[in-house]
């Protein structure tokens, strides 16, 4: 009820801040229901964080899917086809989920940072300015290691999923035991593209949870 709550929330939100054409309604919103952006941010890492788990076992069972091709026994390739069809467009789905959700981390990283610079102007107190200063240069430091994680991953998807369409047309185009020779000899490349992507992606949500975990300390 709560997650549902909070995505209808953000609906509106959203929805409001496009009726104002600005990002500014949009944060004067959620700071109304006691929200800065620096809660946001934390938020749209979780979300992303959540997303990449997803898409991580999505890759995984098209990976499983295409390896059922060294066991095809001359079984109903036109089942086999719709399916890899299926978890091919699965992943397609959330690759492009999960490139929505890092321009919404940057996004909003961006707006943090911008405010919180023009804060420290506000501050007389040297000390204080010194510390805020401190504290901004430390935030940005682990929220580059987060995006270099999470661009790595995101980016990594696409040509991927590029090979991976290649296998569904193929196949899609040629339903015999010649197409399923041919796929046999390329499946090592294609094997080794998804095991490195599998492992950028535990890599961003590595780093996803360390930087979760250093904005609750």
């Amino acid at each position: 009820m709560k997650k549902f709550l909070r995505r209808f929330s953000l609906a509106i939100l959203s929805l409001v801040a496009i009726i104002y054409g600005c990002q500014t309604a949009y944060y004067a919103a959620w700071e109304k229901l006691g929200k800065e952006k620096r809660h946001l941010l934390k938020d749209h890492v979780e979300d992303t964080r959540v997303e990449q788990e997803k898409a991580s076992e999505e890759f995984k069972d098209v990976l499983t899917r295409i390896q059922t091709l060294y066991g095809f026994d001359g079984g109903k390739l036109e089942d086999f086809y719709e399916k890899l069809r299926d978890d091919y467009e699965a992943c397609e789905e959330r690759a492009e989920t999960v490139h929505e959700r890092v321009r919404t981390v940057e996004e909003t990283a961006s707006d943090l940072f911008e405010e919180w610079e023009d804060e420290i102007e506000e501050i007389t107190n040297q000390k204080f300015k010194s510390q805020s200063r401190q504290s901004l240069r430390d935030a940005k430091d682990r929220y580059a290691r987060l995006h270099r994680a999470m661009s790595k991953s995101a980016k990594r998807m696409h040509p991927v999923l590029k090979n991976l369409r290649d296998y569904v047309l193929y196949l899609k185009h040629n339903l015999n035991a010649q197409a399923i020779g041919a796929l046999r000899q390329e499946m090592g490349d294609i094997e080794a593209e998804v095991e490195s992507l599998l492992q950028d992606i535990r890599n961003s949500i590595d780093a996803a949870e360390d930087f979760l975990e250093s904005f609750e300390s």
